[in-house]
């Protein structure tokens, strides 16, 4: 076995386990984190009210963790990405200097040649880091919101009929803006054709 079959062997094993934690965010789903006290028992709102608040977290919490797992996914992703895409971009001059005659060299050099290709393409494909922006930043706009009128129902008008219905706006706008990021970020094949 040469020191290059032993490089590859190394080096395949590696780039699978550091992969893990992308599969297990890809297969998992992620939980979201109890934020203390909610509508229940906010001092601020009538019964009535609280009631439409806590119905429409029941509607929307679907979707938040949908956000947050999409954002974890793509978080992962695109670190694993660039633990592998930067050192071995660094590295591939100074291996193929390193390269003699065999063919356990060259296909070291076309593995991970390939390897960190493949992870470029479908980090550009999938449009990785604008989709974590997306996702991550509709969650963390959403919880804002939501410990805002928790806290300062006052910020969203006068009474409590108009905090209800700008809260509830402000989330529709929210959720349209992740939306629209999302199908902006979905990859074409017009993306690919253009560079």
């Amino acid at each position: 076995m040469t020191i290059w079959t032993i490089a590859l062997i190394c080096y395949i094993g590696f780039s699978i386990l550091t992969f893990i934690p992308v599969g297990v965010a890809m297969l998992k789903k992620v939980k979201l984190h109890h934020g203390g006290e909610s509508f229940e028992e906010s001092p601020h709102f009538s019964e009535e009210s609280k009631k439409e608040l806590m119905q429409h977290y029941s509607r929307i919490h679907g979707t938040l963790i949908f956000w947050k797992n999409k954002a974890e996914w793509y978080k992962r992703f695109h670190f694993y990405t660039l633990l592998w895409t930067i050192p071995v971009s660094i590295l591939i001059p100074i291996i193929s200097q390193s390269l003699d005659t065999t063919t356990e060299s060259k296909l070291f050099l076309t593995i991970i040649s390939s390897h960190i290709a493949i992870l470029f393409a479908f980090h550009r494909a999938l449009k990785v880091e604008n989709n974590f922006k997306a996702f991550r930043h509709g969650e963390s706009e959403f919880y804002d919101l939501y410990r805002r009128l928790l806290d300062r129902p006052l910020t969203f008008g006068n009474t409590e009929e108009v905090q209800l219905e700008n809260y509830f706006s402000e989330v529709e706008k929210i959720r349209k803006s992740v939306r629209i990021a999302e199908t902006d970020n979905f990859p074409m094949i017009e993306d690919n054709k253009k560079t």
